[in-house]
């Protein structure tokens, strides 16, 4: 019987068809067409005044914070239940991070905990709000909490492209937005990532600093330390033919996910929350579920692919000692939570397949 993934991507057509455009321009590296069209199409989707690619997900939120003035010795508050790239760029720029508990209503940043902190650990310099797993955070208290002390908002909405908080796209609130297209998101472009800000200097410092800082003209001068951040052409291809088809990625992913919160209501189990006035994405449905470790044992003994969620940041070799407010409902993320597979090309007859294993991995598991 065939292995069901975790979340792979859906390619087709219209990506094989800009693909094939983009190589026979022979523009396939960091100069073409495709890029300045990817950014404009994005930006138009998610609402958002300017848009900037580059080369990762990672790479947006290090950009964010160098555009926002992070530098060595300022302090960042990041999710503690989040994977681990949201919080290392921090590190990069030799920031003192901060890891903030979820809340039981979205498992995001507990805004309460959030304004302590802004507190406790003046000056903090920037926040880094995930939006983990597709839900959208409460941002409106965070950005009112940041507002009063002085912090850059900035969004990791790598797992949420697509979701809304009321009326208005995540990615699109805080200062910078961030998101991925990494194999495994609602779109990729095999990998890549994107800023978004309705700051226009904010835009520029953003794409200045991913081509090398370097300045216009001839000559090769450059004004600032920069990367080689940017998103080559091909990729870019990849990204159009995909952006046309997130409506109906979109659409998928929620009625996958609507089955298994169904699944769960049934079975006394806990899905993540949706939280008032939102919409998610529903990039990963994930729950909580007892013994979690030998239900995904069994699970995978049925070719069924599913993984835990993340363990707490503050919990990793590499952040030990890291200052965390709260824990406990991260640590209980950590221990149950399990995410289940939802590739939009998930059929509702291998649905089926993953509920019957989840259901008979929670009664032998």
């Amino acid at each position: 019987m065939d292995e069901i993934p975790l979340c792979v991507p859906d390619l087709g057509a219209d990506e094989e068809r800009l693909l094939v455009e983009c190589v026979r321009s022979t523009y396939v590296s960091t100069v073409g067409p495709f890029v300045d069209r990817f950014e404009r199409e994005f930006a138009a989707f998610v609402g958002s005044a300017h848009a900037v690619a580059c080369a990762s997900g990672t790479s947006a939120i290090h950009l964010a914070l160098r555009a926002a003035g992070v530098s060595r010795g300022d302090r960042v508050l990041c999710n503690d239940c989040t994977f681990i790239a949201s919080a290392n760029p921090a590190v990069y720029e030799g920031a003192e991070l901060g890891f903030i508990d979820s809340e039981e209503r979205s498992w995001n940043l507990d805004p309460t905990l959030v304004e302590q902190a802004l507190r406790e650990w003046a000056p903090v310099k920037a926040v880094i709000a995930v939006h983990i797993l597709g839900q959208p955070a409460d941002l409106t208290p965070i950005a009112a909490a940041c507002a009063r002390h002085g912090a850059v908002l900035i969004e990791d909405a790598a797992e949420a492209l697509g979701a809304r908080l009321g009326e208005r796209q995540v990615g699109t609130i805080g200062a910078i937005g961030c998101f991925s297209f990494n194999g495994n998101k609602v779109m990729t472009t095999g990998g890549g990532g994107m800023c978004t800000s309705a700051d226009p200097a904010l835009a520029r410092r953003l794409k200045h600093l991913s081509t090398q800082a370097k300045l216009p003209g001839l000559g090769f001068t450059h004004d600032d330390i920069g990367y080689n951040y940017r998103l080559p052409n091909v990729n870019a291809a990849l990204g159009l033919a995909q952006l046309g088809r997130l409506p109906g990625f979109l659409a998928r992913k929620r009625a996958i996910a609507t089955r298994y919160r169904a699944f769960a209501a049934t079975h006394g189990l806990v899905h993540q929350p949706v939280l008032a006035g939102s919409t998610p994405s529903d990039w990963l449905p994930s729950m909580l579920v007892p013994r979690r470790d030998a239900v995904i044992a069994a699970m995978r003994q049925c070719g069924i692919m599913a993984r835990p969620v993340w363990a707490p940041l503050s919990r990793q070799p590499c952040h030990a000692g890291t200052r965390r407010w709260g824990g406990a409902v991260a640590d209980r993320l950590a221990a149950d939570g399990l995410s289940l597979p939802c590739s939009v090309g998930l059929t509702d007859a291998q649905q089926d397949r993953v509920l019957a294993a989840l259901e008979k991995a929670l009664v032998c598991g």
